[in-house]
């Protein structure tokens, strides 16, 4: 007969190895995840994959994990696709990871997916259902359900059914969930803020194409009337700068200012932009002077235009002006205005074309600048702004669900004109009282569209990481730790790469400050090292890009806060 310690002592082993043995594994196993029966959704892949095997053309799994693809049909037209990669190797952090799209969007980032699971997330994004055939833009043609699905529908399909695969693997619900996007991944994060506040924990915002009415369709054509429009000679533009006089634009907008802004003398980026006087009078061609080192006067009234931004008859601003000082430096106005001809112009002649042609007049081809400014806005902020729209100010859903977000902007992003993001914020501010407690904007020196420019521009972003991944140097971090430990970020060390290559290594860093903060060198020490900025309070706003109050935040169009809360 046992003793009772013997007894006692079987019971507390027993215990304790029910207490810390490993859980029995999920009875799903991931190829039989394609009997999962989920609303309006076909799953049409469910596979296995090992650590560095090809998923699909450069893109290998970084882990051991679990490939779900599905297709999604809300409406009758809907043709949503989304992926969720889940890892099985035991690296999986048990967070969930939702990724944004750009653009038009039409397809799935597999690359921004593995990275995110290469850090130990299960993550998903979807095509938004604008794949099409024809994807993009003219996939909305005749199709209200598209927009309806590339408006809000995806991004929430992808959210319950990813979150519902991942649980049906692994037995268990993420503990936290992220949404990470920029562009029109931005978009898609308010959106995901204003219209769906239970759904993430944590929302990063990068340079959000929220106010789409007024980016895609007013400043975008605007830009190109502006630079294509007009007197010709020789079949070519008065009006069009090529890429190869930009710098007569940067070089003197640079002198007038840098250094003057929070940054140092030796930059070759604008830290703060925002008090810049600049006007590109200063580059026009003087009698006599070789045209190849100046700039016409339609020139520089073109470049006046841009920087001036659109209004409507009422002179009131339809979407902000483009900042100077980053015109030439890589991936700003060669990609977004000017591209590598007048008959090839940059991306926003493309998206803006989209809007206007497929999206406004429902067909594939048109007089694209002909189109009126001002009546396309007017009717596109009826039509259009209700669905496409994320501007509604109203975030108090959010911040009762403890949700926190991040929202950032390149001062030289010549997609979206930087002071947009800063207007969403005052106006959320002006409508609910200082949101600093849930929602901070960290503006980023000299940052082109998401990433890439001359300025401080790796910190997490997208693919851009810094040589540090941690709440210091990274922004998704810096997000984790405040949504799971409370502690708000008070900055964000950013990374300039020699020639904007990581494995070129660190060229410089630069604090990036909560709005209205913004980095200031202290005025000594090595300037390439972040260590000798603080963050000041900064609290001048004025901006002679940002002239009145943006139409999109001004309380005229209400339309956009009366459809987003039927959650």
């Amino acid at each position: 007969m046992r003793s009772v310690t013997g007894v006692l002592t079987l019971s507390i082993t027993l215990l304790a190895w029910a207490m810390f043995a490993p859980a029995p594994a999920s009875a799903v196993t991931c190829a039989n995840l394609t009997n999962l029966s989920l609303l309006n959704t076909t799953i049409t892949l469910a596979q296995s994959y090992t650590a560095g095997q090809t998923v699909s053309g450069t893109t290998k799994a970084p882990v051991g994990l679990c490939r779900v693809a599905g297709t999604v049909k809300p409406g009758s037209e809907s043709n949503i696709h989304f992926e969720v990669w889940i890892p099985t190797d035991g690296s999986w952090n048990g967070k969930y990871q939702q990724i944004g799209n750009g653009g038009f969007a039409g397809s799935i980032s597999l690359a921004n997916i593995a990275n995110a699971v290469s850090r130990g997330y299960a993550a998903a994004a979807t095509d938004d259902g604008t794949s099409g055939p024809p994807s993009g833009a003219p996939s909305f043609i005749g199709n209200p359900d598209v927009l309806l699905d590339y408006g809000y529908r995806a991004i929430k399909a992808t959210t319950d059914d990813s979150k519902a695969v991942i649980e049906a693997l692994t037995g268990q619900a993420p503990r936290y969930s992220y949404f990470v996007g920029c562009s029109d991944g931005g978009r898609e994060a308010l959106k995901e803020a204003q219209r769906f506040p239970d759904d993430f924990d944590g929302i990063i915002v990068g340079s959000p194409v929220n106010d789409q009415v007024g980016e895609f369709g007013s400043s975008y054509l605007y830009d190109m009337q502006a630079t294509l429009n007009g007197p010709q000679t020789g079949g070519i533009p008065d009006a069009y700068i090529p890429s190869s006089k930009l710098a007569l634009l940067s070089t003197p907008a640079l002198a007038k200012c840098v250094g003057k802004d929070g940054g140092v003398a030796t930059d070759a980026f604008l830290s703060d932009p925002r008090q810049c006087f600049f006007d590109p009078a200063v580059a026009e061609c003087k009698s006599g002077q070789d045209p190849s080192t100046c700039l016409t006067h339609a020139q520089v009234e073109a470049a006046r235009k841009i920087y001036f931004g659109p209004h409507n008859h009422r002179g009131e601003l339809l979407f902000p002006g483009y900042e100077p000082g980053g015109e030439s430096a890589t991936g700003d106005w060669t990609n977004w205005i000017t591209g590598s001809s007048p008959t090839s112009p940059g991306s926003q002649y493309t998206l803006g074309f989209g809007f206007g042609c497929d999206l406004m007049l429902g067909v594939t081809s048109c007089n694209y600048l002909s189109i009126d400014v001002d009546q396309q806005d007017a009717l596109a902020r009826k039509t259009l702004q209700p669905i496409l729209s994320s501007v509604d100010p109203d975030l108090r859903p959010f911040k009762r669900h403890g949700g926190k977000m991040i929202q950032y902007a390149g001062w030289a992003d010549t997609a979206i004109a930087p002071e947009n993001g800063l207007n969403y914020y005052r106006k959320v501010e002006r409508t609910i009282g200082d949101p600093h407690d849930f929602y901070r904007v960290f503006m980023v020196p000299g940052m082109a569209h998401c990433s890439g420019g001359a300025g401080p521009n790796a910190f997490g972003n997208g693919t851009s990481n810094g040589p540090v991944i941690d709440a210091e140097h990274d922004i998704l971090k810096a997000l984790e730790r405040w949504v799971e430990q409370g502690v708000a970020p008070q900055k964000i060390i950013a990374t300039h790469y020699v020639n904007n290559s990581a494995a070129q290594g660190v060229q410089f860093q630069r604090p990036l400050c909560p709005y209205p903060k913004r980095g200031e060198y202290v005025g000594s020490g090595d300037p390439n090292d972040a260590s000798n900025f603080k963050c000041v309070n900064h609290h001048d706003d004025f901006d002679p890009r940002n002239i009145g109050e943006q139409v999109a935040y001004s309380g005229h169009d209400d339309d956009d806060h009366d459809h987003n809360h039927d959650h």
